[in-house]
């Protein structure tokens, strides 16, 4: 056998004018490639970008004598394998083979059962390429005349994008509130146990103390048969609790029982894999292909619980041998789906082979992030067959009569494990573990019963604020996107890193938060289009697609109610795009109202062609230039739940001209400190005190507009600085800062500084010294001593540093640079993070070169050509 890839797809609809055939060009549908008028026939071409490698595939066929397709087994790779067909028209047996783990036996099995390509499932992929093509070329023109210019619309990721700014917006009308609890430490008066535990506060003359839960997302309770403390209620209650006798009134016991979750699908494998390993849906994706290619697990990309025979008796088998027959269950686990239509088409992800390899073996064969992700499947899948957690959970109720003759409960609740089961391998987590304290989840309590006396050793008083939901973060959006239903597995880390890409989502930390573009992208949507980000609506055309691949429905006529709409019903896509674009108001779907000023005015936060700014006052249609109309920019680290009324009027009260440092001791003019279209800056004066255009001078990189101060200012201000004569030859010497850093320089000579901090304090000796070494051509200046040390990269195993580049802060590992992205510091960037703007760099490959110029080509004299006879083809 020879097996070669085609590395993805080799042709799809035309990606611009470009790609479009000369015969085609003058089609009114060829800008998107879609014959609407035609049953959606689509126009396909070869991907210029693979023409060599088409060729090669060619040539292949001409020699072979049958053909396996071994494709993916879903609708893309379906997909893949007929328009390999098409394209390289074989002209010899074609044989469909599918498998879900790279193994000989799975192998040579796939090999053994054949099939035929399966056209329903390729209809399907057609459809669904043909949907977003029209979806994002109809609708994405409208973001360009309401919005700004190349934003982009998308089925799905305008619904993920509408996910994250919903949240925000709840964010944004959160009001928190205020509550306090009481802790205290309690040990028994009497026995050998004297061991401390922990109790709260949990009822005042038997009305239940008020936790964040009873309160509304307004600040008000959500009940009235709560009582809430504040800080002077709190206190007080320490006091009159201080000395006073406690016993306990009761205690309960109840039997724990946890059960293993179970094998993971694609979907519960990134959200682990980001709160276990800290990786990202595209990381964790890059590392299972990386496990799948090398034969270590099965296929990734799956919305399937479901295990073999084969796998379940692998799992059982080991742990058998090294967690003993106590932690085996009588009967196999199985695992009901829970996804909304799973397609059921794989098996779960997990360890390729009728028995798994140990994590420890395949850690020697593979990148240190795979090794970290085969660790978690194995782990997850052998414990999705063991045993379950058993225990007892004891709740002790501590009673007492304050001083002021209030009674009062304390709970005390502590677990004990007795039997671990799959705990001995696995401990899955939540989004809530992140604030659990882990300490409650097996605390033995002392031997009382009730009756029994207890006495406090101390007593606090806390205070707390109810928090507004959180944001979510790359897992938790591929969970909720999953329960809606939109998207499928193959689909998820690619929606995430769309809505990234596009400017819609930027990261802090690891919490996605939606930029001020978005809101004014999901105001147009839900005003104008509300179907198209509907998430039911949505879900449906995910189910739709489904029964195309089924042969439950016909892909034309679902493809023209989408497009065209039924006469009496819905209008489509064409009629909506064109008959609401007049409706849109521009202005409205690009602001967000912030509040009233103190003297009435109005203050909004708005989405302008060159990004968001506050406005304060109404600009009349027929008053563009209205005199009480004020505006400022909105620092592009700034979250929209954080852009308050007060922090919009900070804004803008600040001077245009950038905060002021002092007066100039040379000129008399103010010095401000500025923020421009390529950084930080400060300037002496202003455009109107002088003929000239104002001296200005670039921060250093380790200085901030914040705390510059007036003396950093003049310092920078003063470069550049002649700092002496070169006493050989006496030609002057002077230091500043250039295009591609700083530099000294001497009269045609120069060399690079090795920090901008030398600017200052070069002396004319040290100068002489740099000067005296072999000047270094551009690209081999000194080496600037890195920002941060990270510490070694999970997947190349080379130690990661922030640099400061020509272009700002960067990640390296050596091989690879990735910059550092809107909302990421250098102070806070974490090991993960790094990692993972990495892998994002590593993924995309090598820097591209630049194209050589072809020089022209001569014309050569023609030359008639001898004839030649044609040799004899052998049978």
């Amino acid at each position: 056998y020879t097996v070669e890839s085609s590395i993805g797809h080799i042709r799809d609809l035309p990606r611009n004018a470009a790609d479009v055939p000369a015969a085609y060009k003058g089609e009114k549908w060829a800008r998107t490639g879609i014959d609407v008028d035609n049953d959606f026939k689509p126009l396909y071409v070869e991907n210029r970008d693979k023409k060599d490698h088409i060729k090669l595939l060619k040539s292949l066929v001409k020699d072979a004598d049958e053909i396996y397709l071994a494709t993916d087994e879903d609708r893309e790779g379906e997909a893949i394998a007929w328009h390999l067909i098409e394209v390289l028209n074989p002209q010899v047996p074609i044989k469909r083979m599918v498998f879900h783990e790279i193994t000989k036996d799975a192998i040579q099995a796939a090999v053994n059962s054949p099939r035929e390509l399966d056209r329903k499932m390729v209809d399907a992929q057609e459809a669904r390429r043909i949907l977003d093509r029209l979806y994002g070329y109809e609708v994405s023109p409208v973001l360009w005349k309401k919005v700004m210019p190349q934003l982009s619309a998308g089925r799905v990721q305008s619904v993920a994008t509408r996910v994250v700014v919903s949240r925000e917006r709840e964010r944004m009308a959160f009001i928190a509130a205020g509550y306090w609890d009481i802790a205290g430490s309690f040990a028994a008066v009497a026995g050998q146990d004297q061991r401390e535990f922990k109790a709260n506060l949990a009822l005042i003359d038997g009305v239940r103390l008020a936790s964040g839960r009873d309160f509304n997302d307004d600040g008000q309770l959500s009940r009235d048969d709560v009582i809430v403390l504040d800080e002077a209620k709190a206190s007080a209650m320490v006091d009159y609790l201080e000395g006073v006798p406690y016993e306990v009134r009761s205690r309960e016991s109840k039997p724990y029982r946890r059960r293993p979750a179970a094998p993971f699908i694609t979907s519960t494998f990134q959200q682990e894999a980001g709160r276990k390993l800290g990786m990202g849906s595209a990381m964790a994706m890059r590392a299972a292909q990386g496990l799948y290619e090398k034969g270590f697990i099965t296929y990734m990309r799956t919305d399937s619980t479901t295990l073999s025979d084969t796998a379940i008796n692998a799992a059982r088998s080991m742990i058998s041998e090294r967690y003993g027959d106590g932690n085996l269950p009588e009967a196999p686990r199985h695992y009901a789906n829970k996804v909304k239509n799973a397609q059921e088409a794989h098996e779960a992800i997990r360890p390729a082979g009728d028995s798994f390899q140990l994590p420890d073996e395949v850690a020697k064969q593979v990148p240190k992030s795979e090794a970290r992700a085969y660790e978690l499947i194995w782990k997850r899948t052998v414990a999705s067959q063991m045993t379950d957690c058993t225990g007892d959970t004891v709740q002790l109720r501590l009673g007492a009569n304050s001083k002021s003759g209030t009674d009062v409960v304390f709970n005390a609740t502590g677990t004990v494990i007795t039997h671990r089961g799959f705990r001995e391998v696995y401990e899955e987590d939540t989004d809530a573990d992140v604030n659990k304290d882990q300490a409650d989840d097996e605390r033995r309590l002392p031997p009382l019963e009730q009756g029994d006396a207890t006495r406090n050793v101390s007593l606090e008083a806390d205070g707390h604020m109810t928090s507004p939901p959180s944001r979510f973060t790359e897992a938790s959006l591929v969970k909720r996107l999953e329960e809606l239903g939109v998207g499928r597995p193959s689909t998820y880390a690619s929606i995430i890193g769309t809505i990234q890409d596009r400017g819609y989502v930027w990261k802090k930390g690891s919490a996605l938060v939606p930029s001020f573009t978005a809101f004014s992208v999901v105001n147009v949507m839900e005003g104008h289009f509300p179907n198209l980000v509907d998430y039911a609506f949505t879900a449906r055309m995910e189910d739709d697609l489904d029964k195309i691949a089924g042969g439950f429905e016909e892909a034309v006529p679902w493809l023209a109610k989408f497009y065209f709409g039924e006469e009496g019903g819905e209008p489509g896509l064409q009629e909506k795009v064109s008959k609401r674009l007049p409706d849109i108001d521009a202005r409205a779907v690009n602001t967000i109202p912030l509040g009233m000023a103190e003297d009435g005015e109005p203050v909004v936060a708005r989405v302008g062609r060159y990004g968001p700014y506050v406005q304060k006052g109404v600009v009349k249609d027929d008053e563009p230039e209205a005199g009480n109309v004020t505006t400022a920019s909105i620092p592009d680290d700034i979250p929209p739940d954080e852009l308050s009324l007060e922090k919009a009027l900070e804004f803008l009260l600040m001077p245009k001209e950038g905060r002021v440092l002092g007066a100039d001791p040379e000129t008399g003019m103010e010095i401000f400190a500025k923020a421009g279209r390529f950084g930080p800056y400060v300037q002496v004066g202003t455009f109107d005190e002088q003929e000239e255009k104002p001296k200005s001078a670039s921060l250093f990189s380790t200085m901030s507009l914040e705390l510059v101060t007036m003396e950093d200012a003049l310092q920078i201000l003063s470069l550049p600085r002649t700092v002496g004569a070169d006493p050989v030859d006496g030609e002057v010497i002077t230091v500043q800062n250039g295009r591609y850093g700083p530099y000294l320089a001497k009269g045609k000579d120069s060399r690079s500084l090795e920090t901008e901090g030398q600017l200052l304090t070069i002396t004319l000796e040290e100068c002489l010294v740099v000067l005296a070494q072999p000047k270094r051509h551009r690209g081999q200046a000194a080496p600037k001593p890195p920002l941060r040390e990270m510490g070694p990269d999970p997947e190349s195993g080379e130690e990661m540093v922030v640099k400061d580049g020509r272009f700002g802060p960067y990640v390296t590992d050596g091989e690879y640079n990735a910059s550092l992205r809107k909302g990421d510091t250098v102070e806070e960037l974490t090991v993960e993070r790094a990692a993972e703007l990495l892998a994002d760099r590593r993924a995309k490959g090598p820097a591209k070169k630049a194209a050589k110029k072809k020089a022209a080509k001569k014309k050569a004299a023609k030359k008639k050509a001898a004839k030649k006879k044609a040799a004899k083809k052998k049978a």
